[in-house]
């Protein structure tokens, strides 16, 4: 069996290892901590599962989820998370993941969700699955957050969460101007005016 972690914080990365190799002591099991080496080695080789951090240098996690299922569509992952299943649960089940998991919960549910996922089905915690639910039953009355693409998302959230542009390009490996058109479209999308705005909304639907 043939595992990819892909994380860019070295102690998730071996902790992740050290889980999995205690219930699955044969595998082979390898480990990137950029998106752009997560691509090439998803679309390039084979895997019997990869499993993914959402937010990591260069493309976002979702972003590059979508093009592994686009490129080895039949390759499960199961992406990882610091943030709670409101807020990328569903985005990440949307783009095509196996399943979805909080980092906090990973210790005791990773073996789990890998086993299941191998097994051909999807891991979906009762967490998850309310808030699949709750996006069911509001599809057609979408919060403005809601409404903002996955990468537009991730820079609101670095915003409301007192980035600056300048820093936030660093860490997307964007530049400022494309940083911009982001935030302008955010505020389109969300009819809001400026940061304080965002920051007001942000605490208003406990997004920080």
């Amino acid at each position: 069996m043939r595992i990819l972690i892909a994380d860019d914080h070295t102690l998730i990365r071996e902790g992740l290892r050290k889980i999995l190799v205690e219930s699955f002591p044969f595998a082979d099991i390898h480990d990137v901590s950029d998106s752009a080496d997560l691509l090439k080695k998803a679309v390039h080789e084979k895997w019997d599962i990869i499993i993914s951090d959402i937010s990591m240098p260069g493309y976002s996690g979702i972003e590059i989820l979508k093009q592994i299922k686009e490129n080895a569509p039949q390759t499960p992952v199961l992406m990882l998370s610091m943030h709670a299943p409101e807020q990328y649960a569903v985005r990440s089940l949307k783009a095509g993941a196996s399943g979805y998991l909080t980092k906090e919960s990973a210790p005791y549910e990773l073996v789990k969700a890998v086993q299941q996922i191998l097994s051909g089905r999807k891991y979906i915690t009762s967490e998850v699955a309310e808030v699949l639910a709750g996006s069911i039953e509001q599809n057609n009355t979408q919060a403005p957050h809601e409404q903002l693409s996955d990468r537009e998302f991730e820079v609101f959230k670095m915003i409301v969460s007192g980035k600056s542009i300048s820093t936030i390009g660093e860490i997307l490996s964007l530049n400022v101007n494309t940083i911009s058109t982001y935030r302008s479209r955010i505020m389109e999308k969300m009819h809001l005016q400026n940061n304080a705005d965002l920051v007001k909304y942000a605490i208003m639907n406990n997004i920080i």
